[in-house]
């Protein structure tokens, strides 16, 4: 089963490490990813850049409206994201678990729906 894990980050956390910290966090998550891809468990990995570079999009009674930055105002925000495949929820936890931000961040573990429900979006 698919699995997006979005990885919450502080910004000002992350740019308060020290640059021997930084190289060695990312040195951890690039180890990391290597493994995720040799044990075929890694499908697809991005950082994304700072929040301050988005934009979000609504449509209200036909109005677009855009706002820079986040729509939710947060100390944290999605650094990127890894989609997995896991056979099961427990595992998707296992591998999300060492993923090395995880130390100072958040992962969001949710399995990915194939397809859109007839019924209703979320059940």
């Amino acid at each position: 089963m698919k699995y997006v894990c979005l990885a919450y980050e502080d910004e000002q956390e992350l740019n308060d490490l020290s640059q021997s910290e930084w190289h060695a966090l990312r040195q951890d998550t690039l180890d990391y990813v290597e493994a995720l891809k040799k044990s075929g468990h890694l499908l697809a990995t991005h950082a994304l850049q700072s929040a301050s570079t988005a934009a979000s999009v609504q449509i209200r009674k036909a109005e677009v409206s855009v706002t820079d930055g986040p729509f939710i105002e947060s100390k944290e925000q999605i650094g990127g994201f890894f989609l997995i495949d896991a056979a099961d929820f427990d595992e998707a936890i296992r591998i999300a678990s060492k993923w090395p931000s995880a130390r100072i961040g958040t992962i969001e573990v949710r399995p990915v729906e194939e397809g859109l429900s007839m019924d209703r979006r979320y059940h």
